[in-house]
């Protein structure tokens, strides 16, 4: 059996799959936000609930942010009673055996790559479309960590191919300006229709609009498809991935799948593009499901 960890910001969820990934097991609970201890006897907790129905078993967890390769220590997660803590080797010493952990991005993209949208798939590029932008890369089935611990991290890059007016772009709370989570993390989307009607509405709520014939949100979700194909075209002309798998609330925009891929064209340098884009089979379980099959 496998067990997995969605180690969230207000939730922590546990999952356990066996050898064929069915679910023998699920629980949450509230993340004990700003306690680092308490966080850690609370993943512990829930591996001890899982055990009782499934035995022992492997332990995965996906968290924000990710541990250095340099110091041992968490790193860039939002969560930030994490950063700075030595949070692999604590619950190893509490769960008394080797523990994996992977930034949830990555989790997202290994599940979808091993039993959802692009399973048997080479080269998958997962993208978590959400309050921020996350990416991860899978590549026979593994995730690629990278020697900074930082692959997949393309929401920190700067948006290419600027429009007119996109240039230097909002600021980012990293530091920079024009990062592409600035223009389609949900916020982004939300802030860049505001910005152009004064009208405060949600990505849902600009979609619903544009479906019913708003000019506005039908020039808003134009813009956002465009951004999307550029900031991919990116991606492909980099890693070369089988399939793109978009996850998150942004992921939800149904038309993105058509339009995006005839877009993203003018900036892949290839006569021919085959690589897929295609919505995530398991939608919010992915990252939990991601993190149990961290161990083969």
């Amino acid at each position: 059996m496998r067990i997995g960890i969605d180690l969230g910001g207000t939730k922590i969820e546990a999952i356990a799959l066996d050898a064929d990934g069915r679910e023998r097991f699920r629980q949450r609970v509230p993340t004990p936000r700003g306690d680092y201890r308490a966080t850690v006897e609370a993943v512990a907790s829930l591996v001890a609930q899982a055990e009782v129905v499934v035995g022992s078993s492997t332990v995965g967890v996906g968290m924000p942010g990710v541990v250095s390769p340099a110091t041992g220590l968490v790193k860039n997660a939002n969560s930030t009673w994490l950063n700075g803590r030595p949070l692999s080797e604590d619950l190893a010493a509490r769960l008394e055996r080797p523990v994996r952990l992977a930034n949830d991005a990555n989790c997202f993209a290994l599940s979808e790559a091993t039993d959802g949208a692009a399973a048997g798939m080479a080269v998958v590029f997962g993208v978590i479309l959400g309050t921020g932008v996350g990416g991860g890369l899978v590549v026979n089935g593994r995730v690629v960590t990278g020697a900074n611990a930082i692959a997949g991290e393309w929401g920190h890059n700067p948006l290419p191919w600027p429009d007119a007016g996109e240039w230097p772009g909002p600021p980012c709370y990293c530091g920079r300006t024009g990062c592409i989570e600035t223009f389609l993390s949900g916020p982004g989307v939300a802030r860049d229709h505001d910005a152009r009607t004064g009208r405060n509405l949600d990505p849902a709520g600009i979609v619903a609009a544009a479906a019913a014939g708003d000019a506005d949100a039908q020039e808003s979700v134009s813009r956002y498809e465009r951004r999307l194909a550029r900031g991919l075209a990116s991606v492909i002309n980099v890693f070369d991935p089988d399939a793109i798998v978009l996850g998150g609330g942004v992921s939800n925009i149904v038309r993105l799948y058509e339009r995006v891929p005839r877009l993203w064209t003018e900036f892949v340098f290839s006569d021919v593009i085959v690589t897929r884009l295609v919505r995530a089979v398991h939608g919010d379980s992915s990252g939990v499901r991601g993190a149990a099959w961290l161990w083969e």
